[in-house]
């Protein structure tokens, strides 16, 4: 079964709410384009579809930090069909649809245009996922209006550090840490440790959605050990709707922020170019990743802007940057051990 294919639909994308975890993006256009737009859509209802279609596939693949040569690998569908879908000109069948959105670790559901639901409905649906049925009695409870028996109480973890890769997380996270005493964690090297793989073993083995498993089981086996450290995080993780909110709940999370250009040549100076190996357009590639991730990487606490900046600079604003954290023990839920 496959959705009929129109061909005659203007490019006027607006670049508002294309995915269920990437929230609402500015609009670029103008009233009078978003009205011939909504005209277009109205008259040529099948058309917007396909579009809006792909405007999802190209934003969950950003989110994913997937190239699309990346992701006609792993789907075994053709970058040529996957550049037709994501320009709203692919006659999509469900199961090549299906494929793509296995590939990248996501659910069908979050490909399918449809009514915008609530910002954290990503979150919420994945926790009924994995809840007990007294959990959902709970909930359905909770939303009717009744009192919760109990609220679950997240204790304070410390500071988390979120960007693109070659932000600087683990350099800068590393002088941090060892500047106020707390222990530093990269949650990318905690999950390697604990599943004896390394991660890009474990996504050719067990895929994307296999890798964010990991991830939520090692970031939660962390926080279980109570102590205080400086985490740095993989620049994919805000596509894991769970994991996110985990760590915006238990840190005080920072958003490290840098121009497109100083990202890649970090990671080029760092030998680390996945999943962007030997792709000519790498560099559109990280600025469709950071234009869709940003809604995402803009919920954290605060932003340290390292654009042009050197290393002990840039460690120099991140302190100033923890040091509402570092001085008010209880507004953060700091325990009395920290000075």
């Amino acid at each position: 079964m496959s959705f009929k294919n129109y061909n005659s639909y203007k490019d006027t994308r607006c670049a508002c709410c294309q995915s269920s975890s990437a929230l609402c993006f500015r609009n670029p256009f103008t009233p009078t384009q978003c009205r011939t737009r909504e005209m277009t859509e109205a008259s040529d209802p099948e058309s917007g579809f396909l579009e809006q279609l792909g405007q999802r596939v190209r934003t969950m693949r950003a989110l994913r930090g997937m190239s699309r040569k990346v992701l006609a690998k792993v789907s075994g569908i053709s970058e040529r069909y996957i550049a037709q879908l994501e320009g709203g000109k692919g006659n999509v069948s469900i199961v090549l649809l299906r494929r793509v959105s296995n590939a990248m670790g996501a659910h069908l559901e979050d490909l399918i245009p449809s009514a915008e639901p609530a910002p954290d409905w990503a979150v919420i649906r994945d926790l009924l996922r994995k809840a007990t049925p007294a959990q959902i009695a709970q909930a359905k409870d909770a939303l009717a209006g009744g009192d919760l028996s109990a609220q679950r109480r997240i204790s304070f973890a410390g500071i988390a550090l979120i960007g693109l890769r070659g932000a600087g997380k683990s350099t800068l996270g590393r002088m941090l840490a060892k500047k106020i005493g707390w222990k530093f964690v990269e949650l990318n090297k905690e999950v390697e440790a604990q599943n004896g793989l390394s991660v890009a073993e474990i996504i050719a083995l067990y895929g994307q959605e296999g890798f964010r498993r990991m991830e939520q089981a090692a970031l939660t086996q962390m926080l279980a050990r109570k102590e205080l450290m400086v985490l740095a995080t993989g620049g994919g993780i805000v596509s894991e709707p769970l994991t996110f909110d985990l760590i915006l709940s238990s840190f005080y999370t920072i958003w490290l922020k840098a121009e497109p250009e100083e990202h890649m040549a970090r990671v080029r100076r760092q030998g680390d170019l996945r999943p962007m190996a030997d792709d000519r357009s790498a560099m559109a590639e990280l600025r469709n990743i950071l234009i869709s991730r940003e809604p995402l990487y803009a919920r954290a606490s605060a932003v340290v802007d390292t654009a042009g900046l050197s290393v002990d600079a840039a460690a120099a604003r991140l302190s100033d940057a923890v040091a509402p954290v570092l001085h008010d023990k209880h507004a953060f839920g700091l325990r009395s051990a920290v000075s």
